[in-house]
């Protein structure tokens, strides 16, 4: 897939808005250092279904930065931030407020965690490799707990 600028069969994704064959060509032969990852892994999703809204995703933290001109883009655009836009954070629980309506009440809801350890790949790019390594990693921490 690495090479020629593809075919995005997901034509109203934001892979198919962002991803230029300019942009494609800068980093095209580029695989990432913590696992191989390249910007057609990236946006295989875009480039071979058809169903796609974002269509785009990280094999690990260095997609960031070897693709961040696409990655910057298709993040602005997806949550409509501006480049210079800051991440803050505020966790006081008492600024959090609803309009859950009384006799509607959620009966669920979901929460996704998802896990990033520095120098492992994501979810879409980890190497079976690093998959035990974070495995031992993990049994080991765990087994530290106590109570």
């Amino acid at each position: 897939m690495s090479g020629e600028f593809p075919v995005i069969q997901s034509k109203h994704s934001l892979v198919a808005k962002h991803v230029t064959k300019e942009r494609w060509d800068k980093v095209k032969d580029i695989k990432t250092k913590t696992c191989g990852f390249t910007i057609a892994k990236a946006c295989a999703c875009a480039i071979e279904f058809d169903n796609q809204h974002c269509g785009i995703y990280a094999g690990d933290w260095d997609c960031y930065k070897d693709f961040s001109e696409i990655f910057d883009a298709v993040i602005q655009d997806y949550h409509g931030i501006k480049p210079d836009a800051k991440h803050t954070s505020d966790m006081d629980a008492s600024k959090v407020t609803g309009n859950i309506n009384k006799d509607v009440p959620v009966h669920s809801t979901r929460i996704r965690v998802g896990r990033s350890i520095d120098g492992y790949g994501l979810s879409p790019g980890i190497t079976k490799q690093q998959r035990i390594d974070v495995e031992k990693l993990m049994s080991s921490a765990l087994s530290k707990l106590t109570g």
